[in-house]
């Protein structure tokens, strides 16, 4: 026999799994554990003390009952024989009717002797009754042992014999229906994993310290009419002012559950920086309830599992009910046994005892009463189930109670765990929406944010840009911490990838910021910061993947100097810009736009006013709509790269303030159209540079004042004389073409200072190079020249000289005539400089502190 450990063992659960059994599953537990009890108590009772005891109903009483007198022509004749002295009869011979049973101890000529008289054996019966104490039935042990065995199975009811057994067989259905949602595979998973979120949600140091915090929010409110102090429990604290907004900061929402305190107390340690530890388990709880939710609420499975557990209970309960009720009457002490053994006993009936009926019955009462509770809850269940739509879950009075305004409402499975959770405690589900809530993550990361980033650490990250500007970059951080807006001396602000940037009022500090770039960071500003901003502020960079991470604020800084603007704008989405707000940028100078527009925004002309540069960078999207160029009258610089622009634009010649033209990476093939540049007067510099140009016209010549002129990485194989008719000409570039001769004519450019013709067949310098003795840079690299004249001593200004990527055997000694040059300056192979003699060599090496620029 199985013991009650075994069978209990059905009903284990995992301990963490009792948040989801409500009272009504615990009070039927128990009451299955009492059923199984009463199973094993009846089973234990049958197998060691049940038994049958039967007595044979003797024919003399049947017939005494049936005749009270007899005459002499009875058929009924008891015949009583002895063997030896005063020895006993041993059998009596029992007859009904014509067919006599004789005892098989009895010889057949003794029972038959005529020397046996009816008459003395009746007396002699009489006798006996009256000398013995009750009647023998001439049966062995071994006979009863028999009778006892068949009246058990033939006399007894079946449900006398079995009940312990179906008693324990229904338990343990009845056990397993209430368990089998957390042994079903597709929902134990589920509920393995909701149960395991839910206690770390419960233990975790973040839910205490959101809740502290809406605490001390209650008690600073209520403090005046509240009498007496009134303060947070012990494992409650309040936040410290660096780590939580300061009241001026709207934007930045300050979260928690709101409940009373019980205790007064004077003082209360601050939680407000959370363990390291602490904060990044926190922030994968957030992302696991994330995930949980996004799986669990698509389905209805568990619901459903659970709904039909409860039916098939409430179906059992009625069914045990209808047929236990009709055996209470059949189980009874005493039973009437016919067993067809008479050729064995000699006896046609028996009258038996049940000993354990008494038990049984009792049992089987309590078993019945049992079964009437557990069905009575079951029902109940069955109308918590459908009274209410337990497929949602509303967390309204948590929002109401506390400063979680955004905690949402869940649905299906989601929602049925909760409210079963609600039946343990409904604390849980309270604590269970602080990591539902998107002010509560944004707090916790804020936070924790704040106490990795302490402006010790932040003082390390700073450093010097090319403008010799302290600069600091923020990368992939979950916010903007706090102690940025404590280093108040510095000058450019980068924040990328950060998607839950805020600038509070605190950056009215940095009093030197004058320069912020938002690389795919939406930020949000607070009104104070805005102002701030809005007066400060002096250089924008927007990097963004679509139009609607553009802040709405950026339209509005009206003292912006220059804006950049970084990402996917083409010509459908313009309207999207809000470029019409362009025209509150009063005092907008530089415009740069990085993007893929196939016309130039006509809004753009808002700032036309003011506005002295444009910049369109396009990742190879053809530009075909200028017009709007022609109402930008004060540009002075206008660069339109990558823009597969064919030929120079008409629309540029009506740009009469332009100064600085760059072209550059476009697929202009001729520049017949430069004739056309003499009308702007002011034009100094022309970029056409990365192009498929293969000839300068001569109209060149007609640009008079170009002081720069950019060709190189395009198709040209000469230079036409009218290029040196530029006498004002002080940057000609001309790198990476084919060009095999520098004409003679380049003597005419007395301004000369940068001269590049790196990448080309050049194989001979012509002496007249070096008359132009204002020549600063000269790159002749990747050429085929063979040797360089002494004459190169004559360029006294020459601070760069390239020479590598040449046929060159020797350097010529007048290198050491240039008195500005040096061996950073000098750009050959190693072998050829050491062909220089020593004391050249010595000159090269020599430090210098005069400054020279490479560039105009």
């Amino acid at each position: 026999m199985f013991t009650l450990a075994e069978v209990a063992s059905l009903n284990d659960i995992q301990p963490t799994y009792r948040i989801l059994k409500p009272w009504w599953d615990v009070f039927m537990d128990y009451l299955a554990v009492v059923m199984l009890m009463v199973a094993i108590f009846a089973g234990t009772m049958q197998l060691t003390k049940d038994q049958v005891v039967c007595l044979p109903v003797l024919q003399s009483t049947i017939n005494s009952k049936a005749q009270p007198s007899t005459s002499g022509k009875a058929d009924f004749t008891t015949v009583e024989t002895t063997t030896g002295q005063g020895e006993e009869a041993s059998m009596r011979t029992v007859s009904f009717g014509s067919a006599p049973t004789v005892t098989p101890d009895v010889p057949l000529s003794r029972a038959t002797s005529p020397q046996y008289q009816p008459t003395e054996s009746s007396q002699e019966l009489k006798k006996e009754q009256k000398d013995s104490s009750g009647r023998k039935t001439n049966l062995d042990f071994q006979q009863y042992v028999f009778i006892n065995q068949m009246c058990y199975h033939l006399a007894l009811p079946w449900y006398s014999k079995y009940f312990p057994y179906l008693v324990l067989i229904h338990t343990i259905i009845l056990i397993v229906s209430s368990n089998f949602w957390f042994k079903y595979p597709k929902t134990c998973s589920k509920i393995e994993h909701f149960v395991s979120i839910l206690g770390k949600c419960f233990e975790s140091p973040w839910t205490t310290k959101a809740l502290s915090e809406t605490a001390c929010e209650d008690s600073e409110e209520n403090k005046q009419r509240l009498t007496g102090a009134q303060s947070l429990p012990k494992y409650v604290s309040t936040s410290s002012d660096e780590g939580s907004p300061s009241a001026s900061t709207p934007m930045i929402t300050k979260s928690g559950f709101k409940f009373s305190a019980d205790k007064p107390m004077i003082e209360v340690p601050s939680v407000t920086i959370l363990d390291k530890k602490d904060g990044e388990q926190a922030k994968a709880l957030f992302e696991k309830v994330r995930k949980f939710r996004a799986h669990v609420e698509d389905s209805d499975l568990i619901y459903k599992l659970y709904v039909g557990q409860t039916i098939i209970k409430t179906f059992k309960f009625i069914f045990i009910l209808c047929y236990t009720a009709n055996f209470v009457n059949t189980i009874s002490f005493e039973h009437i046994c016919n067993p067809k053994v008479e050729h064995l006993i000699g006896y046609t009936q028996f009258e038996c005892t049940h000993n354990m009926a008494y038990m049984l019955k009792k049992l089987l009462i309590s078993y019945i009463s049992l079964i009437c509770v557990y069905g009575f809850i079951c029902l109940y269940t069955l109308f918590w189930l459908f009274r209410i739509p337990l497929k949602e879950y509303s967390f309204e009075k948590v929002r109401e109670e506390s400063s979680f305004s955004d905690i949402p409402d869940v649905k299906n499975d989601f929602a049925f765990l909760l409210h079963m959770v609600d039946q343990y405690d409904q604390l849980y589900s309270k604590r269970f929406g602080v990591f539902l809530s998107e002010v509560s993550e944004n707090k916790l990361r804020e936070i924790s944010l704040n106490h990795e980033w302490t402006f010790e650490k932040l003082r390390q990250h700073v450093s010097r840009n090319a403008q010799d500007k302290q600069e600091l970059h923020l990368f992939m951080l979950s916010g903007v911490p706090d102690a940025v807006f404590d280093l108040t001396d510095l000058d450019v602000l980068k924040l990328e990838l950060i998607p839950e940037a805020k600038i509070p009022a605190k950056i009215s500090q940095m009093t030197n910021l004058q320069e912020l770039h938002l690389c795919h960071c939406p930020a949000k500003v607070e009104q104070t910061a805005f102002s701030f901003l809005r007066d400060h502020l002096r250089c924008l960079y927007v990097k963004f993947t679509d139009v609607a991470e553009i802040p709405a604020w950026v339209y509005l800084l009206k003292n912006l100097r220059e804006l950049y603007l970084i990402g996917n704008l083409n010509s459908e989405n313009n309207k999207m810009i809000g470029l019409e707000s362009l025209r509150e940028l009063r005092h907008l100078k530089i415009l740069h736009v990085k993007s893929n527009l196939t016309k130039i925004p006509p809004n753009i002309t808002d700032v036309a006013p003011h506005l002295t540069k444009l910049v369109i960078h396009n990742d190879g999207t053809k530009l075909v709509v200028l017009n709007s160029l022609k109402k930008m009258m004060n540009v002075a610089e206008l660069e339109l790269q990558n823009c597969e622009l064919e030929r120079i634009p008409h629309a540029i010649f009506s740009l009469s303030n332009l100064q600085e033209l760059d072209l550059k990476s476009n697929s202009i093939r001729t520049i017949e159209e430069i004739i056309s540049f003499q009308h702007l007067k002011r034009l100094t510099c022309l970029k056409l540079w990365h192009n498929k140009i293969v000839n300068i016209p001569s109209s060149i010549t007609h640009v008079k004042n170009l002081e720069s002129l950019y060709l190189s990485n395009n198709k040209l194989e000469s230079l036409p004389a009218a290029v040196f008719s530029l006498q004002k000409l002080r940057c000609l570039d001309v790198s990476y073409n084919s060009i095999a001769v520098i004409p003679v004519e380049i003597s005419l450019l007395q301004n000369l200072q940068h001269f590049h013709i790196t990448g080309n067949k050049v194989d001979v310098l012509p002496k007249q190079l070096f008359k132009c003795v204002k020549l600063r840079t000269l790159s002749l690299g990747q050429n085929c020249i063979t040797s360089i004249p002494d004459k190169v001593g004559q360029l006294l200004q020459l601070t760069h000289l390239e020479l590598k990527g040449n046929c060159i055997d020797r350097l010529p000694a007048t290198l050491g005539q240039c008195q500005l040059l040096r061996k950073s300056g000098l750009v050959v192979e190693d072998h050829l400089f050491d062909t220089l003699p020593l004391e050249v060599k010595e000159v090269l090496n020599q430090d210098t502190s005069i400054p020279f620029a490479n560039g105009i």
